[in-house]
């Protein structure tokens, strides 16, 4: 009888190890109400996980250049693709496109380490649009429609107003565009180009259909006196320094022009930008059009030393005070908010005229026409 009872002890102690051993090998559950440990581990190794990738996002993510003192972008440029390699600057001479020579006459590219390259004799839609050139300073007139039709450029800051007039013979009988309604308007650069814009805006102003109410022809710029004084034109545009003397001496005389009180708040010019350039180089594109804006500034608000640089480096040609009374209408240097309030209303008449085609939103065209840079405290 004793020895059963051992028997019995002796299985029964057996099976208790037996299950202690299995209880080892086999995961715990958790509780539902108690999650143990190795969940809790679990989860709290998977939000790690998530705030690693989150860190890596943020690493990824291109920084804000917009915020950054000028120590910070010189550092960040740097490291762009473009440093080390000259910027070129389009310009082909004359006092309207000439804030990035004046900058770089300056020094204000030398002081950032910024090496740059003129071009000339090159169309500036083609220069900007293929990065051949990186940056220039030209028409909205001329550049504006282009990006509606994905040429690879923007708008990253303003130039000046003026630089172009309507101009008639002296002892002609047009007093006001009115008087030109049935006549023939030379445009010399061309249909859809500057001058035609130009000057479908300046008539537009004054009521007068510029598709209906006038016909607007190529005549090239040289062959212009000989056609009004024929008849065969009433009215040509004409840059104003080409005009200045023919209006000292009698032979013409201005009808209506971008520096005309209600165009006193129009951008004419623009700093145009290669977006290549722009997108690789976000920290160096910033510096560029720092320069740029400081080369606009110092012009405005030194026209006689500006106008005898030129004359003396040849970029323009005329006596000194016609040069330095034409610089004064011009204003270099406008304001970001003075470009934007004035460009968004030349996109909103160029829509209404029909002068843009590709696209009918004003908002979507701003946003691709008008990215500006600013001034780096």
């Amino acid at each position: 009888m004793n020895l059963k009872r051992l028997l019995c002890v002796l299985m029964a102690a057996a099976m208790t190890l037996s299950l202690a051993a299995c209880s080892k090998d086999e995961p715990q559950e958790a509780d539902d109400q108690n999650p143990g440990v190795q969940d809790g581990a679990d989860k709290t190794d998977d939000k790690k996980e998530e705030e690693n990738k989150e860190d890596d996002k943020q690493d990824d993510a291109p920084a804000d250049v917009s915020t950054m003192t000028k120590e910070q972008l010189l550092e960040a440029a740097k490291n762009e693709p473009a440093w080390g390699q000259p910027v070129v600057y389009w310009y082909d001479g004359g006092n309207c496109t000439s804030a990035p020579y004046l900058a770089e006459k300056q020094g204000y590219f030398e002081e950032y380490g910024i090496e740059v390259e003129l071009l000339n004799g090159t169309a500036i839609k083609e220069a900007l649009g293929t990065n051949s050139a990186q940056i220039g300073v030209s028409h909205i007139a001329s550049l504006l429609v282009p990006i509606t039709n994905k040429v690879d450029y923007t708008f990253v800051a303003g130039a000046h107003i003026g630089c172009k007039s309507l101009y008639v013979l002296n002892d002609s009988d047009y007093q006001t565009t009115e008087d030109l309604k049935g006549t023939n308007i030379s445009v010399p650069n061309g249909i859809g180009n500057s001058d035609y814009n130009i000057t479908a805006i300046l008539l537009d102003a004054d009521g007068i259909d510029p598709l209906n109410d006038v016909n607007l022809t190529p005549v090239e710029t040289s062959a212009c006196i000989a056609a009004m004084q024929n008849g065969e034109l009433s009215a040509a545009l004409l840059s104003d320094t080409y005009a200045y003397k023919m209006v000292q001496d009698g032979t013409l005389r201005c009808i209506r022009s971008l520096v005309d009180d209600d165009f006193q708040n129009v951008p004419c010019c623009v700093l145009a930008m290669s977006n290549q350039f722009r997108n690789e180089n976000p920290a160096m594109a910033r510096l560029v059009v720092d320069c740029v804006k400081r080369g606009g500034d110092w012009g405005r608000e030194n026209p006689e030393e500006a106008v005898q640089l030129l004359l003396d480096d040849e970029k323009i040609s005329g006596d000194f005070d016609m040069n330095v009374e034409l610089w004064n209408q011009l204003k270099m240097g406008l304001t970001d908010d003075f470009t934007e309030t004035g460009l968004r209303k030349i996109v909103e008449d160029y829509l209404r005229l029909g002068l843009i085609v590709s696209m009918d939103d004003a908002d979507e065209i701003m946003d691709m026409a008008w990215n500006p840079q600013g001034y780096i405290d």
